[in-house]
């Protein structure tokens, strides 16, 4: 949601994927996502692995995957991964709730952008990387409307019937009348009614 000084809190979509965080039993780890070949697990490590680069990009220290991210059919998933990215998504928010953090430029996966962008694409990589882990285990999903608007915004802008490659596939248009959230997944690439 945005706040008074223009900024996003990022603690409403970092607490609804910690809630869904305590349902992923191990046995759903290789189950498949909404993410074309990327399982439980690939989508856990990708999680991992965004929560640090977009905290260092808050903080505009040097970008933690200056080559874009990894390839998640190498990725290796921490087995510490229920300890660890609670904390990650904690210091993720805070980063996010200093001012400065959303002044001036700074990087993420080899792209630099103005850190206002920024802020707006770490948080709906949460939203959308949330809907994605709950659909792929089946847990309800609550991203709450004034987060959704805020990405919605930014997605509406880079959606492309094309795709976008390294960011979103080819959009799927949905009706005006669709939720907001359905609508935000289409434009992504993803077909809101997935199922594993």
């Amino acid at each position: 949601m945005i706040d008074s000084n223009g900024t996003s809190d990022f603690e409403p979509v970092a607490r609804a994927l910690e809630t869904l965080l305590r349902g992923v039993t191990d046995d759903l780890l290789t189950c498949p996502t909404p993410c074309e070949r990327w399982t439980v697990g690939d989508l856990l490590d990708h999680l991992m692995g965004l929560t640090v680069a977009f905290r260092i990009a808050a903080e505009k220290g040097p970008d933690a995957a200056p080559a874009g991210p990894g390839n998640p059919s190498v990725a290796k998933l921490d087995p510490e991964w229920r300890s660890r990215l609670p904390v990650q998504l904690d210091e993720l928010v805070a980063a996010w709730r200093e001012p400065a953090a959303w002044r001036g430029e700074t990087a993420a996966g080899g792209v630099v952008l103005p850190a206002e962008i920024m802020g707006i694409v770490a948080l709906n990589e949460l939203v959308v990387h949330g809907w994605d882990l709950a659909s792929a285990t089946g847990q309800p999903y609550d991203a709450d409307n004034r987060t959704v608007e805020t990405v919605s915004r930014l997605v509406s802008q880079q959606a492309s019937s094309d795709g976008n490659p390294g960011l979103f596939g080819p959009s799927i248009t949905l009706p005006a009348g669709a939720p907001l959230l359905d609508r935000v997944l289409g434009l992504t690439g993803r077909d809101p009614g997935w199922k594993s």
